[in-house]
């Protein structure tokens, strides 16, 4: 930011809210992140505790996307910056930084599309719902190289507090991809009946008789 710029109030306004909201964001999407692979998980077993956990995954995830729109349209009121609205929604075009903001672009739309397709879901089916469910972590890890790559307030305690945010998330989603079921095997085709098969005697009655249809004339 430029001593222009930081002189002015309204625009030092905008920095601050536009920064402020990140964090929050932020926050708010590795919560719902956390939450979510958490469910199906040991502490959800308990009786009540898997509706619980699912309820605030659903409104943690619907208050990070607030928080990445505030985000969004407080950067257009950034003297410095400048963006238009389209640098917001094509990733790689804004001339700061713009593979860490691209990132950070993909990232909002991935939690964008992933936060609003869950009242969706019986439009497009449960199981395409969950498949298309399992980009979250990619939006996560999108939306923490973002705000390593372009924020400027990423130091100290601040940086340090994203990159142990990394630790929970990884073993999460470690031991989700460990407890998920193996596929099942395939099961035996059973030997369509050979025709040249002699048949086997039958033995009832102390005679042997062939298996089949009785033959006329044969007592």
């Amino acid at each position: 930011m430029t001593p222009t710029t930081a002189s002015d109030p309204l625009v030092y306004g905008w920095w601050i809210a536009s920064r402020a909201s990140g964090l929050v964001a932020l926050v708010l999407v590795t919560a719902a992140v956390l939450l979510g692979l958490t469910l199906g998980g040991r502490m959800t077993r308990r009786p009540g505790m898997a509706r619980v956990v699912k309820t605030l995954h659903e409104q943690t995830a619907l208050a990070g996307l607030v928080a990445v729109a505030v985000h969004g349209l407080t950067l257009l009121g950034d003297g410095w910056l400048r963006p238009s609205l389209a640098n917001l929604v094509a990733p790689f075009t804004l001339g700061y930084r713009p593979v860490f903001t691209g990132l950070g672009v993909i990232a909002a739309e991935l939690v964008a599309v992933l936060a609003l397709s869950f009242y969706a879901r019986r439009r497009i089916s449960p199981r395409r719902w969950r498949v298309a469910h399992r980009l979250t972590p990619l939006a996560y890890g999108l939306a923490v190289a973002h705000a390593l790559g372009s924020g400027s307030d990423m130091q100290g305690w601040v940086r340090l507090a994203t990159l142990a945010s990394v630790a929970p998330v990884g073993i999460l989603l470690l031991e989700r991809l460990r407890a998920r079921p193996a596929a099942r095997p395939s099961r035996p085709t059973r030997p369509l009946p050979d025709s040249n098969r002699r048949p086997l005697p039958f033995h009832g009655g102390g005679r042997s008789q062939p298996l089949g249809p009785r033959r006329a004339g044969v007592s």
